[in-house]
């Protein structure tokens, strides 16, 4: 076997093993949505926390906006809202330069869970990479953004 062969086994099996690793870390987000959804509502499925996370990220949005940004059916993000307003998660009001459309902001309970349990992943997170070196930090966001932005 040349070096070249065997060098791009290496980088193929080294190329297998990330992607079974994100395959993993994939599952494990999905599961995350679910558990943080429970944590919010009992009734609240994953995309109804994404969507109330996105509200709390953005302050004020609309379903199309929603629809837009998460890539999901506008239908889907209309019966979602409409969870979170029966939860008393999300409020709407008409759109001063539309009347038409609805501007949708989350409500003072909605930001104080959703804050909990985004503090309580960024803590875990941190914890995990505070125990590697600055460079292997660095090193992992760079993937990560080299493969985000394909």
């Amino acid at each position: 076997m040349s070096p070249v062969t065997e060098t791009s086994d290496h980088v193929d099996e080294a190329i297998a093993q990330v992607e079974e690793q994100l395959s993993v870390l994939f599952s494990r987000a999905r599961l995350l949505f679910k558990e943080n959804a429970a944590r919010i509502h009992p009734e609240l499925r994953p995309v109804g926390y994404k969507i109330l996370s996105t509200i709390v990220r953005l302050g004020e949005t609309n379903a199309s906006v929603l629809a837009d940004m998460l890539e999901t059916d506008k239908a889907v993000v209309s019966r979602q809202v409409r969870m979170l307003e029966e939860a008393d998660l999300v409020v709407s009001r008409s759109d001063a330069k539309d009347g038409r459309a609805r501007v949708l902001s989350a409500t003072p309970a909605a930001i104080e869970r959703i804050t909990a349990v985004r503090a309580e992943q960024q803590d875990r997170l941190r914890g995990l990479l505070r125990s590697r070196p600055e460079h292997e930090v660095r090193d992992f966001a760079a993937m990560l953004h080299l493969i985000a932005a394909d």
